[in-house]
């Protein structure tokens, strides 16, 4: 069993999409716009994270954002597929944990499952999934399919997790022997069917998968799932959404947002009580600091001369030292926050002189280690297969 004790300091996690969080981002970065779909880009973005104490870096997802008239308007940012910019930064870096959003709607959970524990092996483990889930019209035309709302919604959502997990579980810890001398690589009495199928009141189109996976069961045995607060099971909304903490469509950590940043901290209160400290909360936070000589007033009004900024979320617009005590009250009661910084070259830098160092310095960060873990930063123990005959333990946050 785990306790909160065990998130004490917290962790930041930063978004690496595009160019940063405002759709005119690309207009204020410090590299030509052709160079942003490359590997370099990739490269020198999640190193800079890591350099500068993050513990955690994702990477939406999702099609663009589209401008008037169904049209891409000119700050429309450019995106590569979520887990592929994962997986190349992965032999890139030593201990920032990498965590692609991937669609649970209009993609196949077996594909799913396969390039997460393909990810978590090119990355020793560093590795998890934030789960994304929006079925709009535009988005199923694109697969062919049909507009996927409601119940059907997260119905999708927590199939695709727990497909996931039983694939995960299919092959025991144990599984590859590697016998030279009967010439058996697989102990084939530890590979297992997962044996999956939708149920007659699934709301969507109904599916089976029988597995086992095609790729050993991934270092970390369960990638932690990471997935918004709108997708949980139990929380008001539909029935039938993700769970917390359970063997199938369990979750290991919620986002968490709000309206305000002063109403952040509190939010993330209620909802720690709401799941009774059985998954981590993570807040959400976008972040504009002052730069460059510029407060973050004027960066934001030149950002917005262009294109609206339009964020659901709560905003930090103000001076390091200001987000420094934001920061501190709110890790004093969530297990970590994700940042989403207008602007990833200029705030990143920011954060790295004049954030993390002063956090670190006031033990509200935990350190940063080299080659642990999403599991080990959640205090999660290895978790056995569901189908070895072993007793599954349960952990508490």
């Amino acid at each position: 069993m785990s306790s909160t004790e065990n998130y004490l300091p917290g962790f930041l996690a930063l978004e690496l999409d595009g160019d940063g969080a405002h759709p005119a981002a690309w207009r204020a970065a410090r590299h030509a716009p052709a160079e942003l779909l490359t590997g370099e880009r990739i490269r020198a973005t999640v190193l800079a994270a890591e350099s500068a104490g993050f513990q955690i870096a994702t990477f939406s997802d999702g099609p663009l954002v589209a401008g008037p008239e169904g049209h891409a308007g000119p700050d429309v940012a450019g995106r590569l597929d979520a887990v592929q910019r994962a997986a190349f930064a992965a032999p890139l870096t030593h201990s920032i944990i990498l965590v692609p959003e991937v669609d649970t709607v209009f993609t196949e959970p077996f594909h799913v499952a396969t390039q997460l524990a393909s990810l978590d092996y090119v990355s020793g483990g560093r590795a998890g999934w934030l789960v994304a889930a929006s079925g709009t019209e535009r988005e199923g035309a694109a697969v062919g399919w049909a507009k996927v709302e409601g119940a059907a919604l997260v119905a999708e959502s927590a199939a695709s997790v727990e497909v996931a997990r039983r694939l995960w579980d299919s092959w025991e810890d144990d599984a590859v022997i590697r016998d030279v001398e009967s010439g058996r690589y697989l102990d084939v009495d530890k590979l297992h069917y997962a044996d999956f199928e939708t149920g007659p009141d699934f709301p969507g189109t109904g599916y089976s998968v029988k597995g086992p996976a095609i790729i050993p069961r991934p270092l970390q045995g369960q990638l932690p799932v990471v997935a918004p607060l709108r997708l949980i099971g139990g929380n008001g909304l539909e029935d039938g959404g993700l769970d917390v903490g359970g063997p199938d469509s369990g979750i290991d950590a919620v986002l968490v947002r709000a309206r305000g940043v002063s109403e952040l901290a509190a939010e993330v209160t209620r909802i720690r009580g709401l799941f009774a400290g059985r998954v981590a909360v993570i807040a959400e936070l976008d972040v504009v600091l002052d730069a460059r000589g510029q407060s973050a007033a004027e960066r934001i009004a030149e950002l917005d001369s262009h294109t609206p900024w339009h964020s659901s979320g709560a905003r930090y617009t103000g001076n390091a030292q200001g987000l420094v005590e934001v920061l501190t009250e709110i890790l004093a009661t969530a297990h970590g926050v994700r940042l989403h910084p207008a602007v990833l070259d200029v705030d990143l830098d920011e954060l790295a002189r004049l954030v993390l160092p002063v956090l670190r310095r006031r033990g509200v960060l935990a350190p940063t280690t080299t080659d642990a873990t999403f599991r080990d930063l959640l205090g999660l123990d290895h978790p056995a297969s569901r189908y070895a005959a072993v007793e599954k333990q349960s952990v508490d946050f």
